[in-house]
């Protein structure tokens, strides 16, 4: 149905436009503030909800300033949804008001369920607005709920401001949009006169918006704070690694490790390292982030204590193990460690719930299994050794976890096998490409990094002749 449309002067016109002139503008300037705060919301690294129900409170308080002016309401007095939209509106108005003071923290347990409470019959409120059109009881329930609400939280305002910075400064603004509102709510209606309550909402909402950058330069500054001694962890956690494999005549090493987060769960250490033997341990803890970073010192320290077990994998994981159990707060450590003896040509190899090793030898890819359970979480776990005869040409490679199961776009895993295919292809190349391939492979299959990398080759090039008299002199 359409209303019939009044025949209006000029004059009446535009006695209309000067009344509506102050609200147009505000309402302009309360989307712009909006705006702006949904843009700065939608840049930051992590959404910050509190500039998002703030720019929502503005753009909405704003729009329904423009759309319940007078000039726009002549213009479609014979629209329905126009005056279902510009009544319902006024239900939802509210609800990011609510919402912003839950975020900010302002709001306590009671609160919050008055809050949510009074947000349902708001949006129940907007719902039969907009299905069955205005009703005076609807206005007479919200005008109850705001009056209600405004003093609710003028009064707990003063009860927590001591508690909370930001209820002083909030409390300055609110009064004078309370005062305005329940004018408007109140004497408006009976005087006819104009609306005051916009005016009031600038006070209200400069305040909203100095707490929403104060909380959000604060949490910019923990955020900071928090990066930089990620960083000084970083830095610490990479002083753990070992430097570069010493030259050795019988072996060449090389390492890469690629952490998720800035710190990580991953380690590798070199036992020992000497033209006779070589001592390469691999592991991975459990979880990501500070807490495994922390656990991963921990296996260095283990690790260090068993160097007297360096020839005797078996007796090393057993050694870490006991140091180990009772101390990583429930999470728990795979690792495996491989002694190389170039004298003998023996290597042997123990593991403790991690990836079986690979060995490259003739263009063949065989893998070096040996497992008994993960460190940390079993004290009477026990480990056995495995040992292989060692020829001049092999490469072994250790590795964590997180290579063989990176996720391509299908979610399927880059696997055991595709990663004993790519070993046979980095034959002939160094140690130091064999790794930077390995790792450049899995980043291309992977969609993202969902874990730690790592990898370890070591090639054994045979022992060296003793050089004769002859070259000492």
């Amino acid at each position: 149905m359409y209303a019939p449309i009044l025949e209006v002067s000029a004059e009446e016109i535009l006695r209309m436009f000067r009344s509506d002139a102050p609200y147009l503008f505000l309402g302009a300037a309360f989307v712009a503030v909006g705006l702006i705060a949904a843009a700065f919301s939608l840049v930051r690294r992590k959404r910050d909800w509190i500039l998002t129900y703030f720019a929502l409170f503005s753009v909405l308080y704003g729009s329904r300033l423009w759309i319940q002016a007078s000039l726009l309401g002549f213009a479609m007095q014979s629209s329905v949804v126009y005056s279902r939209l510009a009544a319902g509106i006024n239900y939802i108005v509210p609800i990011p008001a609510f919402l912003y003071f839950e975020s900010a923290g302002l709001l306590h347990r009671s609160g919050k369920i008055v809050g949510y409470v009074m947000g349902i019959i708001l949006g129940v409120l907007a719902l039969l607005t907009f299905a069955l059109g205005p009703s005076p009881k609807y206005v007479l329930i919200n005008n109850v709920l705001v009056v209600v609400a405004l003093i609710a939280i003028v009064v707990q305002s003063f009860w927590a401001g001591a508690k909370n910075p930001d209820f002083p400064v909030i409390r300055r603004g609110l009064l004078v949009f309370v005062a305005c509102a329940l004018f408007d709510n109140i004497a408006g209606p009976l005087w006819r006169s104009s609306k005051i309550e916009p005016y009031g909402f600038v006070a209200f909402l400069g305040a909203l918006g100095y707490v929403a950058a104060r909380q959000t330069l604060e949490r910019d500054q923990q955020l900071n704070d928090i990066q930089k001694e990620l960083e000084v962890a970083r830095r610490i956690q990479l002083s753990i690694l070992p430097g570069k494999f010493p030259e050795s005549a019988s072996f060449r090493v090389a390492a890469r490790y690629l952490p998720m987060t800035s710190v990580a769960g991953d380690f590798y250490d070199f036992i020992v390292a000497d033209d006779r033997q070589v001592g390469l341990l691999i592991a991975d803890v459990s979880g990501h982030g500070v807490p495994a970073a922390l656990i991963a010192s921990m296996v260095k320290l283990a690790a260090t204590a068993q160097r007297g077990n360096a020839g005797d994998p078996s007796g090393l994981l057993s050694g870490m193990n006991a140091a180990l159990c009772g101390n990583t707060q429930n999470q728990f450590v795979t690792a495996a460690y491989v002694h190389l003896d170039s004298e003998v040509r023996e290597l042997r190899y123990s593991a403790a719930g991690h990836p079986p090793m690979l060995l490259l030898r003739d263009g063949k890819v065989r893998e070096i299994e040996e497992n008994g359970l993960m460190l940390a979480a079993f004290d009477f776990a026990t480990y056995s050794t495995a040992s292989h005869k060692l020829e001049p040409g092999d490469r072994l490679l250790l590795y964590t976890d997180g290579i063989v199961e990176a996720a391509g776009a299908r979610g399927e895993f880059f696997g055991q096998e595709a990663l004993g295919a790519l070993l046979r292809q980095t034959a002939g190349t160094s140690p130091a490409d064999a790794v930077d391939r390995i790792i450049s492979a899995v980043q291309q299959w992977a969609v993202s990094q969902d874990d730690d990398l790592t990898v370890l080759v070591c090639d054994y090039v045979g022992t060296m002749p003793p050089l004769s008299p002859d070259t000492l002199n």
